[in-house]
């Protein structure tokens, strides 16, 4: 079945901008991705920088999503989306870089949906969720979406 932003938006009861075409379908993809202020990294690309803690607490991820960040000042979110019983999340991490927002495993294709940004999806595999940051000069700042 091929996944739409408008079924993704039916699906979490999230909006999506008008100016996105709903009909598209998700582009899946298996390496690095970013949406505004955050990216998804393969856990393998990081594993020595990123880790779980040994005790860590995942949660399953409802149909409905798992909101990963919401924007400056309260802006839109991040919403993390996959079928039931396929993809489980935690924040309990530790990241050498002090980036790190969590960490997802999924069995299944998972999608990243965010209202201006649309939707990605991610293969299955492990994947870290970092902020991103940009810089000016030698400061470095998260970036603001």
């Amino acid at each position: 079945m091929t996944v739409t932003l408008a079924s993704l938006s039916q699906q979490t009861g999230l909006t999506v901008l008008d100016h996105l075409e709903q009909a598209a379908s998700i582009p899946v993809v298996d390496g690095l991705q970013a949406q505004g202020d955050l990216i998804v990294i393969p856990r393998s690309v990081v594993a020595s920088s990123v880790q779980f803690w040994t005790a860590a607490s995942w949660t399953d991820v409802p149909p409905e999503g798992v909101e990963l960040l919401r924007g400056a000042a309260g802006g839109n979110p991040h919403t993390l989306v996959a079928d039931p019983g396929t993809c489980r999340w935690t924040t309990d991490v530790s990241d050498s870089d002090g980036l790190a927002i969590g960490i997802f495993e999924t069995s299944a294709v998972a999608y990243l949906l965010h209202p201006e940004h649309g939707a990605t999806g991610c293969t299955p595999g492990a994947y870290v969720v970092r902020r991103q940051r940009e810089h000016e000069g030698r400061r470095a700042r998260f970036v603001a979406d």
